[in-house]
């Protein structure tokens, strides 16, 4: 857990879409923040030969942020499954995410026991899986203290399922792969 107040307390970021962040993004950026294939598997062949690793920071249920319960259709309040981790390379976490999903039509007893397991790693073997549109931050992520350039939120569902997954790129990976600032 970090120091900082709980993300459902914090100020909410500013999202925009994809295509409107192209002015302020690099092509190495948008390259990283664009991309709809798994993050877990770009960060894994980037980042090698340094092991990758999921820290699970926090996994409750609790009630999403306002953003966040417009983003999924939700109403405000709504409890639902709330999951913090830190992606990590080695012991350096380069990506921080927050995913959020409604309690209806949860597949509790698959994500329940993710436990240090990528949440993208059980997504992307999902049969019919479909992405939304993807939108981005420079805001913080709120929940922990690590910073960096960007964040990025989609939706993904299958059927009844749906999940917010957000993931804000740290400044670690930037320095690590030599990504320019912005």
């Amino acid at each position: 857990m970090s120091d900082l107040p709980p993300a459902d307390t914090c100020a909410l970021a500013h999202w925009i879409p994809l295509a409107a962040s192209r002015p302020a993004m690099s092509p190495a950026w948008h390259r990283w923040v664009g991309s709809r294939d798994s993050l877990t598997l770009r960060l894994t062949e980037a980042g090698a030969p340094r092991p990758f690793r999921v820290r699970l920071l926090d996994q409750r249920l609790g009630t999403p942020r306002r953003d966040e319960a417009r983003a999924l259709g939700i109403a405000p309040g709504q409890r639902a499954w709330l999951r913090e981790v830190a992606l990590c390379l080695g012991e350096h976490p380069w990506v921080v995410a927050r995913s959020v999903a409604p309690l209806s039509g949860l597949p509790e007893h698959e994500l329940a026991h993710l436990g240090e397991r990528s949440l993208g790693s059980w997504l992307f073997r999902q049969p019919g899986l479909e992405r939304g549109e993807i939108e981005v931050t420079s805001a913080p992520a709120g929940f922990h203290a690590a910073t960096g350039p960007w964040g990025r939120r989609s939706v993904f569902r299958r059927g009844d399922f749906r999940v917010l997954v957000q993931e804000w790129f740290l400044d670690a990976m930037a320095d690590d792969l030599g990504l320019p600032s912005r």
